[in-house]
């Protein structure tokens, strides 16, 4: 079976020396594509700016922004499962192609909505039949991450609260969260949670 999975963050360039970004390692998502590696699967990983080396026998695809994200994952269609492991920005700056020079006051930057990656490829026509998407909250980690399962229309969702910074560790704490149950899958390491998602990806193509 062939398992696309992006991981890491993406950065939304500023102008040609700076870029916003977010906190995520990659670690989690590197761990899922390894672990599904392991057992067999055929795997595209797709990720954002990371510090983490390639992984043998995965077909690796690095990008920067959002943009390049869905492209590279639409590309990657069809297949049979996905899992939006990635950290996507949500907004995008208007970008100068000189660089901002301080001394003229604050700069005003105008940002754009980006693509929304996990919803576009859930209602896609060629969507995978298993749709895997994460949610970090900081509040409220059920209700919203169970709000995100059902605006985004993906079939999973693994839900972690990163108000206590969990960002470049190697341990986490994820609720697995469906149409039809909530699990508490209690705090352990990112490889182990990578082991966890596996066997339930094989139980559900039993």
């Amino acid at each position: 079976m062939k398992v696309v999975v992006t991981a890491g963050p993406t950065h939304e360039p500023i102008d040609p020396v700076r870029f916003i970004g977010n906190r995520s390692s990659g670690k989690q998502g590197y761990a899922i594509a390894k672990a599904l590696q392991e057992a067999g699967y055929n795997v595209s990983l797709i990720s954002g700016p990371t510090c983490l080396k390639d992984i043998n026998a995965v077909k690796m695809t690095r990008i920067e922004t959002a943009k390049q994200m869905l492209i590279e994952v639409q590309n990657a269609l069809p297949a049979d499962i996905i899992i939006c492991c990635a950290a996507v920005a949500d907004w995008a700056p208007e970008y100068s192609p000189q660089k901002i020079k301080k001394g003229s006051g604050d700069p005003q930057i105008t940002f754009t909505e980006n693509p929304d990656i996990l919803k576009t490829i859930s209602n896609h026509k060629q969507r995978p039949k298993l749709v895997i998407g994460f949610a970090a909250e900081t509040q409220n980690l059920i209700e919203n991450a169970t709000a995100k399962l059902h605006k985004k229309s993906c079939d999973w969702i693994l839900a972690n609260d990163v108000s206590e910074n969990v960002f470049g560790t190697d341990e986490n704490h994820v609720y697995l969260i469906t149409k039809s149950k909530q699990e508490d899958w209690r705090a352990m390491s990112k490889a182990e949670i990578a082991q966890k998602l596996v066997a339930e990806i094989k139980d559900y193509f039993k």
